[in-house]
Parts: structure tokens; sequence; C-alpha cells
């Protein structure tokens, strides 16, 4: 009797936490965010300006654009909604089937981490399916986020949960789906590529479904943390969720991630062959059922003989504090059309980071909590799958611990990818470390208990342990 007494107090413990969490990151929201005219504006290597070509104001004028209606004549402003909105957006839900290990049914308040790492996977996918050119039809449709709406309906719930656990009945704040659209009949090649991208589109989001048998839920996230000796409520940290997401990717068994992979660093070290040994694969290992590259990407025989490979690298920006000496190097990263952006944030508050202007980082917020959508079904919901209102903050700000992700698609584009950053890693006046580094060989060739003779090894860099600039890792 105690120990069911017991449970019981844990339970309701765990639904007014996740009520408080849903509450207490529901005034947080901010709908609208301002952007400078007079800069541009990067996102995941697309450029967009927002000064109108008959702008005469000058450029050291302080004016700002809004993402809103009013705007989209003005610059790219629409082509930057467009874009943004098309991200896939995943966040704290609520009420799904209990996690791995716990009866939680929410991540609410510690599961941002993962759902960074689900969107910086979620944007390989549609680079991977997709192309980085597509957009979303329904983008610019979305309507901003309301955080007064939000907190009203947070606090109805809140209500609703505590008659639901002193009655001991379930309660329910599933909204209901809108009716889906009629299907329309497509009469040309263009609508035909449209309407099976559409599929691509939504098989992609069901991937992260919020249920046990979705291959990229956060219920197999978490299950793949047991092993590494987190439980569900636990804070990730970025470099673990990088080796979670390696794991779910290599044992996926969907036949739309047939044909990638993904490959984690070691020690901020990237080593040449190993991403070249993950992307080659045997016919046997290949699934005929893969999806061929998009149709906007140019075709070779390399894509077909070998796998797409997403590349992450856990690395720390600094020491207890980011270094603004490497402010530069993380604009240059997220200026590549192949970067998947950055998981990290502000300490313990992860968010996906996207793009930039000035010094100032643009990402996408997962400490919104949204009730439980169930993607079996055929025609659910996309709208709480993408975000309308982007967020800033400045670079100062950002925790220094990370994970940053690229995008390989062949072996042909690893080489490019390669060389163009191993000219951004050479070391300049302010940053005398590099970030991470990359170098030829496999991981195995610089170990040292692989040698008698391990004085006769090359390591690929040495490091002092410096403690007081916070210029690079210790490792």
């Amino acid at each position: 009797m105690e120990n069911k007494g017991s449970d019981e107090v844990e339970k309701l413990k765990t639904k007014f936490l996740s009520v408080w969490h849903n509450v207490k990151y529901s005034w947080a929201l901010k709908s609208k965010t301002s952007f400078s005219r007079n800069s541009p504006v990067l996102l995941l290597g697309k450029c967009y300006h927002f000064k109108a070509e008959d702008d005469d104001s000058s450029p050291t004028e302080e004016a700002c654009v809004e993402t809103t209606d009013d705007d989209l004549a003005m610059g790219n402003v629409e082509s930057f909604r467009r874009d943004f909105a098309s991200r896939v957006w995943l966040t704290y839900r609520e009420e799904f089937p209990a996690l791995p290990g716990s009866s939680l049914t929410s991540d609410c308040g510690w599961g941002c981490m993962l759902r960074a790492g689900q969107m910086m996977l979620a944007q390989a996918l549609v680079l991977h399916l997709l192309g980085r050119d597509w957009t979303w039809s329904e983008a610019l449709t979305l309507q901003p986020l309301d955080t007064e709406t939000w907190t009203t309906s947070a606090a109805k719930r809140f209500v609703a949960s505590l008659e639901a656990s002193l009655q001991g009945s379930p309660g329910s704040s599933q909204l209901k789906p809108p009716e889906p659209p009629p299907v329309q009949a497509f009469g040309s090649a263009e609508e035909a590529d449209a309407h099976i991208k559409d599929m691509y589109h939504r098989t992609l989001v069901s991937l992260f479904g919020d249920s046990p048998s979705s291959q990229l839920s956060i219920h197999r996230l978490v299950q793949l943390g047991l092993v590494m000796g987190k439980q569900a409520g636990d804070w990730y940290g970025p470099a673990v969720v990088a080796h979670i997401l390696k794991k779910a990717v290599e044992e996926a068994i969907d036949p739309i991630l047939a044909g990638i992979t993904a490959y984690v660093s070691q020690d901020c070290t990237v080593y040449s062959a190993d991403v070249m040994d993950s992307h080659r694969a045997s016919g046997a290992e290949r699934d005929s059922r893969a999806p061929p590259p998009p149709h906007d990407e140019p075709s070779c025989t390399d894509q077909l003989e070998s796998r797409a490979v997403i590349i992450l690298i856990p690395v720390r920006l600094g020491g207890e504090k980011t270094n603004p000496d490497h402010i530069n190097f993380v604009k240059n990263l997220l200026s590549l059309d192949y970067c998947l952006g950055i998981i990290g944030g502000k300490p313990k508050q992860a968010c996906y980071i996207v793009g930039f202007q000035d010094d100032s980082l643009i990402y996408m917020d997962p400490h919104y909590c949204q009730s439980f959508v169930d993607v079996s079904t055929g025609e659910f919901p996309l709208q709480s799958f993408h975000c309308p209102s982007p967020k800033k903050m400045p670079f100062n700000k950002m925790d220094p611990s990370c994970t940053i992700g690229f995008y390989s698609r062949s072996l042909k584009d690893f080489e490019r990818i390669n060389q163009e950053l191993t000219k951004l890693l050479q070391p300049s006046a302010k940053e005398k470390y590099p970030v991470f580094t990359i170098v030829q060989g496999r991981s195995r060739d610089y170990d040292l208990s692989a040698s008698l003779n391990p004085e006769k090894r090359e390591w690929p860099f040495i490091r002092r342990t410096v403690t007081t600039t916070g210029d690079f890792v210790l490792l």
C-alpha cells in the first residue's frame, strides 16, 4: 500500500512539474523578433537582405523590421519567413505514451536538448530528401504564436489536470485536428513533383512522432540514452545527444533512412578516412526502396554508390563563457549551405541555432509545450511542427558547449567540405587554437594502444593546458 501511495505522489508531482513548466515557458514566448534593415540575415547557408531597393535610409540609421504581414514587400522578408517556417520545429509535448523506464508522459522542463537534436536531424533529412531550396507550401499561412492565448489554455489545462488527479481519471487536452483538405489531381510534372515532396515532408515529420513506434521519436532517443546512463527527466548535454542521434540513425529500419548514416567526431577531431568509410556502402547495405536524390540536386554515379553522412562535432567555444574570438568562425559555419546548424543555446536552456544577423544568433526554441499529435493517422496536422516566429540572442549569451552539424551527400561532396572547412580552420591572430580539427587517416591510426612504438605516431595536434584564457577545450 505504501508503494502504491508513493507512486501516486510521484505521478502527481510529475503532473505539477509538467504544468508548471508549461505555464512558465508560455510566459516567456515572444511572437515578434526585430531585424535590422541594414545587415544581411544568414539562415543555414542562405543570405537575405531586408532593405528595399528604394530605401533611402542611411547605413548608420537604427532601423528594424519585424516579420509581420505588413512587411512582405520589403526586400526578402517574405522569402526569409517562408524559408524559416519550412524548417521542422520540434518542441516539448505532453500527454504522449510514457517514456521508457519512467512514467513520464511529457518532456517539459528537461527535454530541450533532445528536441534541439531532433531538429538538427530533421534538417539533415530535409536536405537529404527534399534539397535546400525546398519550402513548405503552407509556410506563410502559419499564425504567430500568441502568448496570452497559450497561457490561458495552459491555465485551463492546469485546472483540468488537478481535477483529473483528484478524481483519479485521466484528462485530455488533445486538440481536434482540422479537417484535411481534399486531394487535388495534378496534371503536370511540376505538380507531381510537388506532390511527391509533400509526401516526403509528411513522412519525414512522422519519423519524429512522440510514440515508441516512431524511428526518431523522443521515446527512441530516451531508450538509447538509458545505455549511456541517462534517464528520462535528466539533463542531456550536446555531446551525449550527438552520440544518441548517431545510434538512432544507424539502427533505424525505415526504408527512407536506408541511404543515410551519421558520424560523431572524437575529441574535437574529424578523421577524414573514417567519414569516407561511413560514406561507402555495399549493395547489401543499401535498401532498394530508399528514395533517390531530390530532383533539384545534381546526380552522379558517386551518389548512387555511397550513403549520405551526417557529421556531428561536439565542441566548446571557450571556457566558462563563449570566447568572442570565435564569433566570426561560427558565422562562417552558418553561412555554409551544408551546415545543419548548432545545438546548444543558453546555459540549461537548449535551442537549435540556424543563423545570425550581426552579433545575434537566430534560433528555433523548443521551450513551447504542445499537445501530443498522433502521426500514425494519414492526414495528421502539420502546423504544430513548423514555427512562424524566429528568436534571436546575443552571441555572448551562448553556452560554450555545443554540437555543430554538417550534411555530406556523397564522397565527392565530402571532398569539397573537407577542403572548405580546412581553410576555415586555419589559425588566425585571434583564434590561436581551432574549434575542431580535420586530419587525414582514421582514428585508429592515432591510437597509442594500437602500437608498440607510440613515439613514432604522428599526432594531429597538441594542446597545452591553459585554464585562464578559455581559448580552447581541455580534452
